[in-house]
């Protein structure tokens, strides 16, 4: 009785707005530190302190996570559970390119996600929930998913595996429909040729966010990122490959934004193009970015091509919390060409024959990277 008539030291609230996203601390720095990953709008939150522009929220007994204020809203006719549950669960293939798993509950809860590789699975964690699933049905129309099941890890977490058929991860989505929790697997293409595949090409800044300039002839990111975009362009679409554009002129295109138009155009493979820039003018060459470990084969033979390009190594960067990396909806990576601030490279930078030269090494890379694929396959 007197646990009962304690006062709450929580609220209830929504997650609202583009795109929200769980945070697992209260680091930052200028990517705005390390995602947890997005969930869906609408998702019940159990808000249990205050930090700066930040809440904590309790995602079960011994889990919490932080989110932008911006991204809650309060609710005062959301009704606490004592407890919820999850029910069956139903996993089939379709006609289009996704495998779907449907989990039945009894309310919109977070969940975080991951990828692993060698063998390749999904994992999914619920938070907040207790397992009441005493049946997975799981149908032969199925062409990526090998393989589901959970385990209870937690009194009220459930971590769910989804075992898959080939090594390349091809992405996946996690959203809810109702109350049902639905995670779209995307299979992997019945053609692995390039000419097969939806190439995105995103030419990182533009608008109003000019990104860095150069030290000698004052070059600006984003004019020159769109320049290589349309080399790259130009040379996929001479050997018959599909491209889209996130933009074509120097217009400004929120970057969130751009995560949308490309969920909504549902590309294969997304590269996002940029120009680096460091305080040390003697830092220079090419990098490659990646944040899931599904995705970083198509980082390391970009990057692998452009040292062949006699370019410097930077590196092959994992778990980058840039935005355009974040997204488990389709292969990506990002390229940061050269460097503005080193004059050697600023030249190269310049130069439309240089241009023409990365555009030739992107597509490349990606003919290295699908070989590696049908090699696994």
């Amino acid at each position: 009785i007197h646990a009962q008539n304690q006062e709450k030291n929580y609220w209830l609230a929504l997650s609202k707005g583009k795109l929200p996203s769980l945070a697992y601390g209260l680091g930052d720095d200028r990517l705005g530190g390390a995602k947890m990953g997005y969930i869906d709008t609408n998702i019940v939150l159990k808000v249990i302190d205050s930090i700066g522009t930040l809440y904590q929220v309790q995602l079960s007994k011994n889990h919490s996570a932080f989110i932008e204020k911006n991204f809650v809203r309060k609710d005062s006719t959301i009704r606490e559970k004592p407890f919820y549950l999850t029910n069956s669960w139903m996993v089939k293939g379709t006609d289009s390119c996704y495998d779907i798993i449907t989990i039945q509950l009894d309310e919109k809860l977070p969940y975080k996600s991951w990828m692993e590789v060698n063998p390749s699975k999904i994992k999914l964690q619920l938070f907040g929930v207790q397992s009441n699933t005493n049946w997975i049905t799981q149908l032969q129309s199925l062409k990526e998913i090998k393989n589901i099941y959970y385990n209870q890890i937690e009194d009220d977490v459930i971590e769910v595996t989804i075992d898959l058929k080939h090594s390349q991860h091809w992405g996946y989505s996690i959203g809810y429909a109702g109350k049902k929790l639905v995670v779209k697997v995307k299979r992997q293409p019945e053609s692995l040729s390039l000419k097969n595949l939806v190439i995105a090409i995103d030419a990182g800044h533009g608008g109003n966010n000019a990104g860095a300039s150069g030290t000698t002839t004052k070059a600006i990111e984003k004019e020159y990122t769109l320049l290589f975009a349309k080399a790259v362009e130009k040379q996929l679409k001479k050997a018959g490959v599909k491209t889209i554009m996130t933009r074509t002129a120097d217009t400004s295109f929120d970057i969130k934004d751009r995560i949308l138009f490309l969920q909504e155009k549902n590309p294969d493979v997304l590269i996002s193009l940029h120009l680096n820039s460091s305080g040390n003018t003697n830092i220079n060459g090419s990098s490659t970015y990646y944040k899931h470990i599904g995705f970083r084969a198509l980082s390391q033979t970009i990057l692998n091509r452009m040292l062949e390009a006699k370019m410097n190594e930077f590196g092959n960067v994992g778990n980058f919390n840039f935005t355009l990396n974040q997204p488990t909806d389709f292969v990506n990576t990002l390229l940061e060409i050269a460097f503005l601030s080193n004059a050697d490279d600023e030249k190269k930078i310049i130069s439309p024959k240089f241009h023409t030269l990365v555009a030739k090494q992107v597509y490349k890379g990606l003919n290295d990277w699908l070989t590696q694929v049908q090699k696994q396959k």
